[in-house]
C-alpha cells in the first residue's frame, strides 16, 4: 500500500467538494427548470379552461 502525501489527500478532498457544489448546482438548475415548465403548463391549461368558458358563454343558442 501506498502513503498518499498530506497535500495530495487535501487536493482530492477540495476536487470532490468541488464536484459535490457543481452537482448541486446542477440539482438547482434542473428543479428552477422544471418549475419553469410546471407554471408555463399551467397557465396554458387555465387559458385553454378559460377559453372554453368564453366560447361556451358566447355561443348562439
Amino acid at each position: 500500500m501506498t502513503e498518499q502525501a498530506p497535500d495530495e489527500s487535501a487536493s482530492k478532498e477540495q476536487k470532490r467538494k468541488t464536484r459535490l457544489k457543481d452537482r448541486d448546482g446542477w440539482i438547482e438548475r434542473g428543479v428552477a427548470i422544471r418549475v419553469g415548465f410546471y407554471i408555463f403548463g399551467t397557465h396554458i391549461i387555465a387559458a385553454w379552461v378559460m377559453l372554453l368558458f368564453y366560447l361556451g358563454d358566447h355561443a348562439h343558442k
